[in-house]
């Protein structure tokens, strides 16, 4: 196999060219064959494939540089960098990361995880080469998807400026290639790289720069030539802003990308290549059906199908159902997501009330602030994004939202660990920078029913609040146990003495384990579903402290600014000296790896934390 002979860097180069639409098809197999078994990223994988073999032949690693957007089509560029044996441990604790890690290979350049930031990325590193003197070359790649994020504009804008070489590649799986449009290109693109066409247009400026009507004469001919490429060239958005374009490209044709990267490489300044690719080519599954694989679990490769399809319904499930019974009922509600209708659950929503649905793209900044206006509209918004996500958006939230007090309501999903996408998508910081905003109110459900009651009351609270939400199979204990919704209210679930356990969210559950295991020890145990993380509630945490000797604190946030540090906040200015264990996230980030293994590496599944209490206790 073509495949074996890959073992470093730059080994794609020894490759015959005839034979390189051979390793394409072995690089496709090995994909669908590990991720199968694995789960991860696939279809954005299958159609980079060509795309990442060009980039491979045209540069030299580790000096020339890759910055990938969001990273999660990195997988062909890791296995032409030696990391092929790795892929049995894809996303698995300690194993390979699903993207682009620094500390993993000096093949790879900058970490991403989230979109629209390999533009920035990228021009940092050309202004560092140029100011150190390099000669190497920079590509940042971008997709179709993250060029709908502003922080891209803003990149494309200050990149207008640069003078020496930057090459964007604006990978577009989603428009198909026009023979004619394609044709034209082509040929437009050949004559303006062409050594000869380059050294005439600069020698033509240089002559008559200067001289006595030669400005005006050089601005006429950029006019002339502006005009007849708006007729003819896509792309002149980018041209206008200074940026050379060149493209349509066939993403699947590696010769004609590799001849484009290399004229690309000669022109001094900014250039973005347009490449057309098919996301999921050559799995008809993947085909099909893009979004399914776009973060596939483990399947068959005979049919796709889940290889362990889902049974039980998932907190973004019990979302999508209220959500709908809630349009259903009020027609004020709308729903808004960023570029995540299916991701988020919104998708029924959307087909029940199109009018009242709206996907901005990967555009957390502006879904805010648009729902923001739309609340002063009179409306009722709700933002649906994943917690990690949710983050870019923060000064949106603090200006737009909550210093008008706008009634806008975050459906905060994936919040806690998330597992095998790593850092950048672990969402453990919400409560944090949440709940440091004035106006805001945030509380997380401890079970399916739960989340329907609190979605309920956020909607008709009239105020900014975040309702936070795992990911993963909902949580069906304590169905007997549920309270009606109040502002700033905990619900007592058992009430004993000795320990009191102060839960919040996903963390009940893990409580009624711990409570379990302390019962078996004779210890008189307290449970509270903690609802609320602002307002805290100060009545529920006096009765703990007043009823029992330990408090102990559980959320599946980090330590610094979250739950645990509010509840001793309060019982310092209280004057209370009960003993208290914070159970959170240790301030650091967590790496990729299954959720429950995690838990147990940071201390915050049942036997650690029992044991946490255990060494408090004794140390009596």
């Amino acid at each position: 196999m073509l495949l074996e002979t890959i073992e470093k860097a730059n080994d794609i180069k020894k490759i015959r060219k005839e034979d390189l639409s051979v390793l394409a098809q072995e690089i496709r197999e090995f994909l669908i064959r590990t991720i199968s078994v694995t789960g991860g990223h696939l279809g954005s994988n299958l159609g980079a494939v060509e795309l990442t073999m060009a980039l491979h032949l045209a540069l030299t690693l580790p000096e020339d540089k890759i910055i990938w957007d969001v990273g999660h089509q990195s997988y062909t560029h890791k296995i032409l960098t030696g990391r092929k044996d790795g892929f049995e441990s894809l996303r698995q604790f300690h194993g390979l990361s699903g993207f682009p890690k620094r500390k993993e290979s000096d093949c790879d350049v900058f970490d991403t995880g989230h979109s629209s930031t390999s533009i920035s990325a990228g021009l940092g590193l050309v202004k560092a080469r140029d100011i150190t003197g390099g000669k190497h070359t920079i590509v940042s790649v971008i997709g179709d998807g993250s060029l709908t994020g502003g922080m891209a504009y803003e990149a494309l804008n200050n990149a207008a400026k640069q003078e020496t070489n930057f090459i964007i590649i604006l990978n577009d799986n989603k428009m198909s290639i026009s023979e004619n449009v394609g044709g034209v290109s082509k040929y437009l693109n050949n004559i303006r790289t062409a050594s000869g066409y380059l050294d005439l247009k600069k020698g033509i400026y240089n002559a008559l720069q200067g001289t006595k009507r030669g400005d005006s004469t050089i601005s006429r001919i950029r006019r002339a030539k502006s005009s007849f490429k708006q007729l003819v060239i896509p792309g002149m958005l980018f041209e206008d802003m200074g940026i050379t374009y060149l493209g349509p490209v066939d993403g699947h044709d590696i010769s004609s990308m590799v001849s484009v990267i290399n004229d690309a490489k000669r022109i001094e300044g900014p250039v973005m290549i347009h490449v057309l690719t098919l996301k999921g080519k050559g799995y008809e599954p993947a085909e099909r059906h893009p979004a399914r694989f776009h973060g596939a679990e483990p399947f068959d490769i005979g049919t796709g199908i889940p290889s362990h399809p889902r049974t039980a319904a998932n907190y973004t499930d019990i979302f999508s159902t209220v959500m709908c019974k809630l349009g259903q009922r009020d027609g004020k509600i709308v729903a808004i997501t960023a570029a995540m209708p299916d991701g988020t659950g919104l998708k029924r929503f959307h087909n029940m009330y199109p009018e009242r649905f709206f996907d901005v793209g990967i555009a957390e900044e502006h879904a805010v602030t648009f729902a923001a206006g739309l609340a002063a509209g009179g409306l009722k918004p709700v933002v649906a994004v994943y917690s990690s996500f949710l983050q870019r958006a923060y000064d949106q939230i603090l200006h737009d939202v909550c210093i008008q007090d706008l009634p806008v309501v975050f459906a905060i999903d994936r919040a806690g660990l998330v597992g095998s996408d790593g850092e950048t998508h672990q969402g453990i910081f919400d409560y944090t920078y949440l709940s440091g905003i004035p106006n805001m109110h945030v509380c997380a459900p401890k079970n399916k029913w739960e989340l329907s009651d609190m979605m309920k009351f956020a909607v008709s609270l009239g105020r900014p609040i975040a309702v936070r939400y795992p990911r993963g199979t909902a949580y069906v204990g304590l169905k007997d146990h549920r309270a009606p919704i109040e502002l700033g209210k905990a619900e007592w679930i058992y009430r004993e003495k000795e320990i009191a356990l102060l839960a919040v969210g996903s963390m009940v559950k893990t409580a009624e384990e711990v409570r379990s295991l302390l019962k078996e020890k004779g210890y008189g145990v307290s449970l509270v579903n903690a609802r609320f993380v602002k307002p805290l509630d100060e009545e529920a945490v006096r009765e703990a402290c007043e009823g029992h000797e330990l408090i102990v604190t559980m959320e599946e946030n980090v330590a610094c600014g979250g739950y645990g540090e509010k509840v001793l906040d309060y019982m310092n200015r209280s004057g209370y000296r009960n003993r208290l264990v914070n159970i959170a996230i240790p301030d650091a980030y967590v790496e990729h790896g299954n959720v429950e293994l995690l838990k147990q590496e940071i201390g915050i599944d049942a036997g650690s934390i029992v044991k946490r209490i255990w060494e408090v206790l004794d140390g009596k």
